[in-house]
């Protein structure tokens, strides 16, 4: 991931390094504390006796800009059905607890806690640097994936819209494209969802971890409630875009029990297929994860994760492929289980129609390639 000049605007009090923050000046937020960045070489915590009586601001959002010279990601994961991805922002203001992503803010020297949440950062010149890309001579066509590392349909995304301008280019160059998102922001772009929809060239996963709005608050605080997902599930499937459950993660002892009833109510909302993952906690994501548990779950903590550990070799996490989304073992294995029966009983197949590639040209009319009717 290649770190270019950032311009930062309002940066706010999300510089802070302190433990487990006041309740008060994170409302509205999952994570405890705002610790260091692990690639912090000097790390200084120090207590004057005078942090108690002094008033502290809230942490509100912040919004850095960044101008990448190549917005396209790579990958060759097996557990992984694309390729290729692209991210219009770091960072998430949904701040999502389990967000296995919120290791990646350290590599700008941020903090995986409360300034994942609240020090975002946006490619305005994302759309442009795509379509240059898309562009080079030896470039080879397969399904794009957006929504992978952070949500595009975040709120940051109502006022910069540059997810919409990534979309509008896809469409032009008929580029195939698959999103994943919690945001109901996306019925915004129906209008350019429907038309790549009728050409084969889009899906979509909604993501809906729980159905108890109390526990969706907590989890994930700034994401739009469970029933107002699976509407904007509805609303897409009957603009005739292909919908996709994406369950992520389940969490034990948390929401396995929901299992059958998330599967079912997606399914009358119209999607076609499911995808699940179990709970991830990779590097900083454990001890916030943690922390989040003895603050909000402190009977069942220990449960949760002593599931986990069983799932991993008696580690918080395992990063080898082909065990990392799923874990391994009794518990995870009837996880599975469940979850394949629910598929059956509600319909849901387990992977998506294959999405067109045939249809990609490159758009005439640029400078590069001056349209014939200009």
């Amino acid at each position: 991931m290649e770190r270019n000049e950032i311009n930062e605007i309002d940066v706010g009090a999300g510089d802070e390094r302190g433990q487990r923050i006041d309740p008060e000046r994170r409302r509205g937020r999952a994570a405890i504390s705002n610790r260091a960045s692990r690639y912090d070489l000097q790390r200084v915590e120090e207590n004057d006796g005078w942090d108690m009586a002094e008033e502290r601001a809230v942490f509100r959002t912040s919004v850095a800009l960044e101008e990448p010279r190549s917005v396209i990601s790579r990958n060759t994961s097996p557990d992984l059905p694309f390729d290729r991805s692209v991210n219009p922002y770091r960072g998430c203001e949904h701040g999502c607890i389990y967000c296995f992503a919120r290791p990646t803010h350290s590599y700008l020297g941020y903090s995986a806690g409360l300034d994942f949440e609240t020090r975002l950062v946006a490619k305005p010149n994302a759309p442009e640097v795509l379509a240059r890309e898309l562009r080079r001579k030896g470039y080879r066509v397969a399904p794009i994936a957006l929504g992978t590392n952070t949500d595009p349909y975040q709120p940051l995304e109502r006022d910069h819209e540059i997810m919409r301008q990534v979309l509008q280019v896809l469409r032009d160059f008929r580029h195939p494209v698959q999103i994943t998102t919690k945001g109901t922001l996306i019925e915004r772009d129906l209008d350019i969802l429907s038309e790549m929809a009728d050409l084969g060239l889009v899906q979509v996963g909604v993501s809906v971890t729980t159905l108890d709005n109390r526990l969706s608050r907590l989890m994930e605080p700034r994401v739009p409630m469970p029933s107002r997902r699976l509407a904007t599930m509805r609303k897409l499937s009957e603009a005739g875009v292909p919908v996709r459950l994406m369950m992520s993660p389940v969490v034990p002892s948390i929401t396995d029990h929901e299992v059958e009833a998330i599967v079912g109510a997606s399914a009358e909302a119209g999607a076609q297929a499911m995808n699940w993952i179990m709970l991830r906690l990779p590097l900083e994501v454990s001890e916030l994860f943690q922390e989040w548990l003895e603050s909000h779950f402190p009977d069942r903590a220990a449960r949760v994760m002593a599931r986990v550990r069983e799932m991993h070799g008696g580690q918080d996490y395992d990063a080898q492929f082909g065990r990392r989304m799923r874990g391994e073992g009794h518990y995870a294995e009837m996880i599975a289980h469940r979850v394949k029966l629910a598929q059956r009983r509600f319909g849901l197949a387990r992977d998506m129609p294959r999405m067109r590639c045939d249809l990609f040209a490159p758009p005439l009319g640029t400078a590069q390639q001056p349209s014939l009717f200009d």
